[in-house]
This record gives structure tokens, sequence and C-alpha cells, in this order.
């Protein structure tokens, strides 16, 4: 009987602790996303009416946004790996919810983008270290159900941000902050990896960033473990985010509501994220389905490319179907997650999927460049086309993580990165 109740109160604990993880991320991506949803309407009311200039002013703050989350994903990461998961959920809630609280009484353009840097910096250890707690936590058979569950829930929050929007932009910013505080009061009952405690008494290297780059095998697991999730990003963070002006380009009935857009977008990806669990599951295959789902998003942008004289109540379906197409954020974490060992799995849970968003940077720089000469459409389908050939060719360099076991630390052997 006691073996029974212990084994009941650790079901009990793991169940509490996919459910703090997912809850978590719902409040990450609306955190996240807030910005892409209020742009315009922000950025009009502290001054900025010129619409070119709200768009470039709109994709400066969005990427100071992402190059703090370049910075967090690296330092909570770290975090992570020395001090423990449980300590990097405290600190970046509480750093991004301070964050977009003071987010609602900005009042111009330089301050909104040093407070997005912050927040960035505080949204950038929420993912990683949750994915980690829940991959390290449940069995190696069943992990992959629970990584589906912490990014499907947590991927509504994108749901919530569209409507709490609504409210106007500062009390959407406010929202974010409280349910951020609300959040961290239901942590306190969560409890560290098993994997990590144990790791603690080796001698091991642990947090060590730069172990990445001292081997080239390593270095290069790492980067394609970044470059399968591209073109993920580049839909929310560009297609999607820019739909007004695509709509344009497109000869659209209406006027397309990038907030609209990004809330179908990430109801498709929890649907998405779902299917590519349980297929990832069933195939017992996490290579296939990712290969699966990266040939869908293609059709899928064609189809939103080629949507001339495109209706709001038409994009709103289209949007739904690419983030179907691109729900396989949870499968690609879970994927970068389980290919290194304990003792840097959190520094490189952490910073692939903000490594990802990071390159939306560079993305948004390319597409820019594009534009220039191109137009909107065919700059669209330009940068699918690289990033797909990127994606698809790293896929295939990584190897079937599903079903393995991740007791084990990473050897700190410094062999040649080049």
């Amino acid at each position: 009987m006691t073996v029974i109740s212990a084994s009941k109160a650790s079901q009990r604990n793991v169940i509490f602790l996919v459910l703090v993880a997912a809850l978590g991320y719902f409040v990450d991506i609306y955190d996240l996303l807030i910005f892409s949803i209020v742009r315009v309407a922000s950025l009009k009311d502290i001054g900025v009416t010129d619409p070119d200039q709200i768009k470039l002013q709109g994709q400066f703050i969005i990427n100071i946004q992402m190059f703090g989350l370049l910075l967090g994903g690296i330092v909570w990461g770290i975090i992570g790996d020395k001090f423990g998961r449980i300590k990097v959920l405290f600190g970046s809630i509480l750093l991004y919810s301070i964050a977009n609280i003071v987010n609602s009484y900005v009042h111009d353009v330089n301050t909104y983008a040093l407070v997005r840097f912050i927040a960035g910096i505080g949204l950038a250890g929420e993912l990683g270290a949750g994915i980690t707690l829940v991959s390290e936590t449940m069995s190696k058979e069943k992990r992959g159900y629970g990584t589906m569950i912490v990014a499907a829930v947590g991927l509504f929050g994108a749901v919530a941000a569209k409507q709490v929007s609504e409210l106007g932009w500062r009390p959407a910013y406010l929202v974010g902050g409280v349910l951020g505080f609300l959040l961290l009061l239901l942590r306190v009952g969560t409890f560290e990896s098993g994997m990590f405690k144990s790791m603690e008494e080796k001698s091991v290297s642990k947090g060590n960033f730069f172990m990445l780059f001292t081997n080239r095998k390593r270095l290069l697991k790492y980067i394609y473990c970044i470059l399968i999730g591209a073109p993920l990003w580049y839909i929310v963070g560009v297609l999607v985010t820019l739909s007004p002006e695509f709509g344009k380009e497109l000869g659209a009935t209406e006027a397309l509501s990038a907030g609209a857009g990004i809330m179908y977008t990430y109801v498709g990806i929890a649907i998405g994220d779902i299917f590519a669990g349980v297929l990832s599951q069933l195939t017992r295959s996490r290579r296939l389905t990712m290969l699966l789902f990266q040939l869908l998003s293609v059709v899928s942008v064609v189809v939103y490319l080629t949507a001339k004289g495109i209706a709001p109540s038409q994009f709103v379906w289209i949007c739904f179907f690419m983030g179907i197409s691109v729900g396989y954020w949870a499968t690609f974490v879970t994927i970068a997650s389980e290919q290194f060992g304990t003792n840097i799995r959190s520094t490189v849970t952490t910073t692939v999927p903000n490594f990802v968003r990071g390159l939306l940077i560079p993305i948004n720089l390319l597409f820019n460049v594009f534009v220039a000469h191109y137009g909107m459409v065919k700059s669209g389908y330009i940068m699918m086309g690289i990033l797909t050939i990127l994606s698809l060719f790293s896929l295939s360099q990584l190897k079937e993580s599903f079903g393995k076991d991740l007791n084990y630390v990473e050897e700190d052997v410094i062999t040649p990165a080049s």
C-alpha cells in the first residue's frame, strides 16, 4: 500500500508539474505576442502615425525584443544547468511580469523598445525550463505527451492576448504582468528535476555554454536544432505580423488584422501541436513528424501568397491552416532537449527556441532587402524557400531521439569546432 500511495503521489506531482509548465507557457506566449497584436494601435497612440514609420518602428521594437530573447536564452539556460530549473522559472517570470506592467506606462518609441528588451530577457527562460523539467521527469516513452500538453495549452495565450487587447493596449500589458504574478504563486508547489539533483553530485562542467563550440559534432547538432524551427517563426513574425502590408499587395477587400491573424495562427499551432505530439508517439519518430509538418507548411504559405483579393474572413482561416502546418513547436523543442546531456540540457533547451525567435532579426533584414527588389509577395516565397531548404537539410542531419534515455552528461572534451 505504501508503494502504491507513493506511486500515486509521484504521478500527481508530475501532473501538477505539467499543468504549471503549461500555464507558464500560456502567460509566456501572451506576453511574447502582445506587441505584435497591439503594434499599430500602440505606436499610433504614442505619436507614430505615418504607415511606413509604423512598419519600421514596429520592426525595430520587435527586433530589440528578439535580441533580449537571444541574450536571455543564454543567461537563463546557464542558470538552469548550474543552479536548477526551478530557479529559472521563478526568476524569468518575475522579470517579464515587472517589465509588462512598466510597459503599460511608456510614451515614446525608445522607452518602448527598452522595456520590450527587458521583457524579452525574462520571456526567454520560461519554455526551456518547463520543457526540460517535463522531459527529465516523465518516462522516456511518454514525455512527448507531456511536452505536447505544455505547448498546446500554452499557445492559447495568443487567443487570450487578442481578446484582452480589445480593452486597449495599455491594459493588455498590465493584465500580462498581473497574470505573471498570479502564476508565480502557483510555482511555489513545483519540484526540481531528479536528473539535475543527481548531476549535482558529479564532478562535471555544468551550464557551460561554450561546450557547444568546443566540439564540431556538438556544434553542428546545436545549429541543426535551431534551423529546423526557423520556418515557424518566419510565418508568425513576418507573414502574419505584416499581414496588413501583405494584404495591400494581394488586393485585400479590407484591411487585414494582424491581431486576428496571430490569434487564429496560434489556435492552429496549438491544434497542430496536439496532432504532432500524437503522431510522434504513434510513429515513435519525431523526425518523420517534423518532415511531414515542414512540407505541409510550404503548402500553407503558397495558399496564403496566392490569395489574390483576399477577404478578412478568408485570411483568418488561411492563418489557421498555416498555424496547424507549423504546429511542431513542442516536437521541435523536445528534439533539442533530447539531443544533449543533463549538464547542458537546460542551456540548449532554453537557447534553441530563443535563437529561433532571434532569427527573426536577420530574417527581417534579408526580407526587407528582397522586398526592395521584388515586392512583398515574391519576397515571401523566396524567404520561405530558403528557410525550408535549411530546415529540411538540418532535420536530415539529426538522429532520431524518440525514447532516448536522457540520464547522461556531455563530456567537456575539446576538439576543433571546424
